[in-house]
């Protein structure tokens, strides 16, 4: 099956800050967790570079608008680098080929008999780009940048928005599933009932920008062009190919431009003629200080200093296991330093240093075969499953049962649930070698078999836990296969090898602590 996944693309008027580390790792999960599942898959994320935001922007420093977009383009094209994110394609919208497709675009929104010229007042605000009513100001300012809007009037093209409303509206009393969350449909939804009114989808007063085809003294609005991405890209990421059957996309974005996607951009679509987009799964804020990440604001957290503090995977970890996908959360430092000390170096790293180190000690460094642990068995049936004679452990059971649900919600985006799945199967582990202390059964030679045991199953759990875990923290789990003598190849990490009876007696390799305690948070 084909899966193509996209973030949004991100803004060059300021530098990135960890808000767009955020969307950009939840969509390389996804495109992990889907190359895992056996699918063929296009990943896509780049910069929106277009509009007076990014023209300003220059100005102040004293560049022109191209070499602004290419300096800071280039800060995010290495932010995806240092996230180790695994997209296909990164685009900007300065790409001459993604200009020529939008003109294209916008022709056929034309073509349709849907494009209108008009002249428009209203309350405009530059940092949103786009217009607001007074209705929906909050204390006369802008409900996202808390900035006054100004009042700007021009002759502009519109798109008949209108039109689609009773379009839209059954697409998604369809499809109950087509935004997630639910608040999130239900938000949407609650626009379209509302009514939708036509949409300005040029500017006359801006230059930097792609011209309108057919009067080239206006530039095509910037969230129209930056929207029209997700389909241009196809056309050119591979030139040898063919990427259109990719579509549609798994679309991952913020709530904040929730509308321009679930209401504006299928709405251009079917006037389009194109197939509308797979799903949409809009997150929520990460939270500082009580507000959301901006750069306005400037209560930004910068991820390469983070990553430099913690290493790549624990940023990727801390981010979904400390905030529920989908939802606002608080973040700091202090929680940073907290979840990677307890869970990481605490609970994971130690397990895989104490199952190595005992392998070393015990077994001369070579993981004991399945058939010799299951010829005396933890129990009855040992390796297959059974519980110990304390009741402690089904292992083999309780880890099939683990890559199930972490799949599974990895299926419906919950990346969250899937990595609670894993660390049930992490504290499950530690507890099983406090339980069955295999210090002790070292000393007894009649319980030489039930050492194999026991050691062959955390190797065992270990394995299906860095599987499990690579589509978060893709480093880390190659690394614990490695220590493990385990193969970590592309078809190694396949679910459908995820199978306790599939771990291979090989010799373990002793290192350094994979997660070294941090004491105190930076600052």
């Amino acid at each position: 099956m084909r899966y193509y996944v996209t973030t949004p693309i991100y803004y060059v008027n300021a530098d990135p800050h960890l808000g767009h580390a955020y969307t950009t790792i939840a969509a390389d999960i996804l495109a992990r967790h889907h190359r895992q599942c056996g699918d063929d898959v296009f990943f896509l994320t780049g910069t929106d570079e277009h509009g007076n935001k990014v023209a300003q922007a220059a100005a102040e420093l004293g560049r022109t608008p191209k070499e602004h977009c290419d300096t800071v383009a280039e800060k995010f094209r290495a932010l995806t680098g240092q996230l180790d994110a695994s997209n296909d394609f990164f685009i900007r919208t300065t790409d001459p080929e993604h200009e020529r497709f939008v003109q294209g675009f916008v022709e056929k929104l034309r073509a349709a008999g849907d494009i209108e010229k008009r002249t428009y007042g209203g309350l405009y605000c530059t940092a949103c780009e786009g217009f607001y009513y007074e209705r929906d100001l909050v204390d006369g300012r802008c409900p996202i940048h808390h900035t006054e809007p100004v009042w700007l009037e021009e002759e502009n093209y519109y798109f008949l928005l209108s039109k689609y409303q009773d379009r839209l509206a059954e697409h998604f009393r369809a499809h109950p599933d087509w935004v997630k969350p639910r608040s999130r449909y239900n938000e949407a939804l609650s626009f379209i009932d509302q009514g939708l009114d036509d949409i300005s989808i040029s500017r006359q007063s801006i230059t930097w920008g792609v011209p309108v085809p057919w009067d080239t003294e206006q530039v095509i609005y910037v969230w129209v062009d930056a929207l029209i991405n997700y389909l241009s890209a196809l056309t050119y990421a591979r030139p040898a190919e063919d990427l259109a059957a990719y579509w549609p996309a798994q679309h991952i974005m913020a709530k904040d431009i929730l509308k321009f996607h679930a209401v504006i951009w299928p709405a251009l679509l079917m006037s389009a003629g194109y197939e509308l987009p797979r799903s949409e799964f809009i997150h929520g804020y990460l939270l500082m200080g009580g507000e959301k990440m901006s750069k306005t604001r400037g209560n930004v957290l910068d991820p390469f200093a983070v990553m430099d503090t913690y290493g790549i995977d624990p940023l990727r970890f801390y981010l979904f296991r400390e905030v529920t996908f989908g939802q606002d959360g608080v973040i700091s430092m202090e929680g940073f330093n907290t979840r990677y000390n307890g869970e990481l170096a605490n609970e994971l790293g130690n397990l895989v240093s104490r199952t190595v180190s005992m392998v070393v000690k015990y077994r001369d460094g070579q993981t004991p075969a399945a058939a010799a642990a299951a010829a005396g068995g933890t129990g009855e049936a040992g390796a297959s499953g059974a519980t110990s004679p304390a009741g402690s452990l089904s292992p083999a059971g309780e880890g099939a049962a683990m890559v199930a649900a972490c799949r599974a919600r990895l299926d419906e985006s919950d990346i969250s649930g899937a990595l609670e799945a894993v660390w049930e199967l992490v504290r499950r582990l530690n507890r099983h070698v406090e339980e069955e202390a295999p210090w002790k059964l070292a000393k007894d030679e009649s319980q030489a078999v039930r050492l194999d045991t026991v050691l062959h199953d955390l190797v065992a759990g270990l394995r299906l836990v860095a599987v499990c875990l690579h589509p978060v923290m893709p480093g880390t789990s190659i690394e614990i296969l490695r220590r493990l003598g385990q193969p970590a190849g592309a078809d190694d990490l396949l679910y459908e090898d995820a199978v306790w009876e599939r771990v291979r007696p090989a010799a373990v390799e002793a290192a350094p602590s994979l997660f070294p305690r941090i004491d105190a948070p930076t600052p």
